[in-house]
């Protein structure tokens, strides 16, 4: 039986005899209040992780191909001039993208710190650097927009040399988003193991896909430095794991979670 002794001035002492052992609930989340408290931070991340892929979906794969035109300036200066409006947008994406970015790695921290805390603080330097290249790329192109629009004043070089500049701007940016694929790519290898070894919070499949993923993005960044027009050919096909595994991420995150085991019932003993 449970008997409390109480006395005046000493804190209260519960006694558990032998006789009444029983069974009190353990919270396996390691002090949580809430079961619910993981699987809100992992939906959290999923929202966030589906902005980032919303806004960088929009500023690369939709602005840039309106503006940019390899090894052509004049196509380049034109497609500024004539669409100045969307690439004022795509600007903003630019940097709302690596923005959610930060929140999403710091997010994804406190879900999986308990995991293995040093990859965990890894993944969001990872996380960190590719924004900080990201943001600064962004200066590039909006500055091409400048120089375009005729709000720099560079009557000096001549409508040839004005496009020539705007055309290295944006290939200045362009450039840079390939470097900042290099820590887009590794980011995904850490938040890999993490899933991995979360003990069942996220299936080991998906823990294998993201590293693949982020080893694919490196190959195709590095194909591109190194053999342009291989990679070019390539392209297509080498990022199609690291989109299958970020796309799966996200869905998983947002439909499921985390899967938590339910609160397991321990028995404490006192002698």
């Amino acid at each position: 039986m449970i008997s409390n002794k109480i006395t005046t001035g000493m804190d209260t002492k519960v006694k558990l005899s032998g006789s009444d052992r029983g069974s009190l609930v353990a919270d396996p989340t390691g002090g949580e209040t809430t079961m619910n408290s993981p699987k809100r931070l992992a939906r959290i991340a999923g929202v966030l992780y589906l902005l980032v892929g919303i806004f960088g979906g929009f500023a690369e794969g939709f602005v840039e191909p309106k503006m940019y035109v390899a090894g052509n300036a004049a196509a380049t200066a034109s497609n500024l001039l004539a669409n100045s409006g969307l690439v004022r947008i795509g600007f903003v994406a630019d940097l709302l993208d690596p923005t959610i970015f930060v929140f999403l790695g710091l997010t994804l921290y406190l879900l999986l710190k308990h995991v293995n805390k040093s990859v965990a603080m890894a993944m969001v330097v990872l996380v960190a650097i590719s924004a900080g290249i990201t943001c600064l790329n962004a200066v590039f192109e909006f500055e091409g927009l400048r120089v375009a629009t005729g709000a720099v004043n560079l009557t000096a070089f001549g409508t040839a040399g004005s496009n020539a500049l705007v055309l290295l701007l944006l290939d200045t940016q362009h450039y840079g988003i390939l470097i900042a694929q290099i820590f887009f790519g590794l980011w995904l290898v850490p938040l890999g193991y993490l899933a991995y070894k979360s003990a069942g919070w996220f299936p080991k499949w998906l823990g294998v896909l993201l590293v693949v993923g982020g080893v694919c993005y490196l190959v195709d960044m590095l194909a591109l430095f190194l053999v342009p027009d291989f990679g070019q050919k390539i392209h297509t096909f080498v990022v199609i794991p690291s989109a299958i595994a970020e796309i799966s991420m996200v869905g998983y995150l947002l439909v499921i979670g985390v899967r938590t085991s339910k609160p397991e019932k321990s028995i404490l003993a006192a002698e």
